[in-house]
């Protein structure tokens, strides 16, 4: 299979791999391993990477983080970003939500009741900046994450847009599997790249440790077993047959070279509306330090 092959078009024109493999920050090897943040602090880059036929193909992402919404901030929180990485642009800054919170030095700010402090900035502002990065040759592609789709039309319907976000990078999984976003976005020519696709890594600071755990699903298993596929695989197929693409968080190197096997095989029909029905609407990760937020994403049906 040729590169191309396991790459998305983005309504820009570049690519964008289409599986990505994630750990919490870049090591030392990172040329050899695929690094993808879901939560990352301003300082943290991600990193995609696919594996192809005799050599990788490297794509950086970044996230721009809610308290450098600011727009005198956005550039400069850039510009960090690239520092860190020794690099001179960036594949993709994304918006990492559509809810400001305060700038400064924590990345989750509160008050003394502990209760978020958030911002008030429009996000048609900093996205306004981002276009301005991507004139300046900072980054190739800009996108949002976690966007709900009134929000994604009143950036698309913004006077003078100039860029169209690329993609959309929100949770999605089995019992997450976002069919109508994926509907919305594909009709404005949006990717929806999936993190938590393997139902996220369970982290106790963000995930209810009493949650369902996506990989041991009965049913799931049984599609695996009779494709002769383990569990993540299936789960992972199941994002990328639809047009998604999948972030699996991985730190091991067989589980990666596992995770590849993604492209060497199909679905049935069948199979896919049996793991259509798997969907409950479960978030694992409800944000809810924004809740307060007028623009808190998640309120919305999608």
């Amino acid at each position: 299979m040729s590169s191309k092959e396991q790459c998305v078009k983005l309504n820009d024109g570049h690519f964008i791999p289409a599986l990505g493999f994630g750990t919490y920050k870049p090591n030392e090897d990172s040329h050899q391993h695929l690094i993808v943040n879901v939560y990352p602090e301003l300082s943290e880059v991600s990193h995609l990477q696919l594996s192809t036929v005799g050599n990788l193909l490297e794509f950086y992402n970044a996230s721009l983080w809610c308290t450098c919404f600011r727009p005198e901030l956005v550039k400069p929180a850039l510009e960090k970003s690239l520092k860190n990485l020794q690099l001179d642009y960036i594949d993709l800054y994304i918006m990492h939500y559509p809810v400001p919170m305060k700038p400064g030095d924590d990345d989750f700010p509160v008050n003394e009741q502990g209760k978020s402090l958030l911002d008030t900035v429009d996000f048609r502002d900093t996205w306004e900046m981002l276009e301005k990065c991507k004139d300046a040759g900072l980054v190739k592609s800009i996108g949002v994450s976690n966007f709900n789709h009134r929000q994604l039309e009143r950036l698309l319907n913004k006077p003078g847009l100039k860029y169209k976000p690329v993609c959309n990078q929100v949770e999605c999984h089995l019992y997450m599997n976002q069919n109508k976003l994926l509907d919305y976005c594909k009709s404005k020519d949006i990717v929806l790249v999936a993190y938590g696709a393997l139902g996220t890594q369970r982290y106790k600071e963000w995930v209810d440790q009493n949650s369902p755990v996506l990989l041991n699903d009965p049913v799931l298993c049984d599609v695996a077993k009779k494709n002769k596929r383990s569990p993540a695989l299936i789960a992972l197929r199941y994002l990328v047959q639809r047009g998604v693409v999948p972030l699996a968080q991985s730190f091991k190197e067989n589980e990666m070279r596992e995770n590849l096997q993604v492209f060497g095989f199909q679905l049935s029909p069948e199979d896919m509306k049996i793991l259509d029905d798997l969907n409950k609407n479960f978030r694992y990760l409800p944000a809810e330090f924004f809740v307060d937020h007028p623009e808190y994403p998640f309120s919305e049906e999608y």
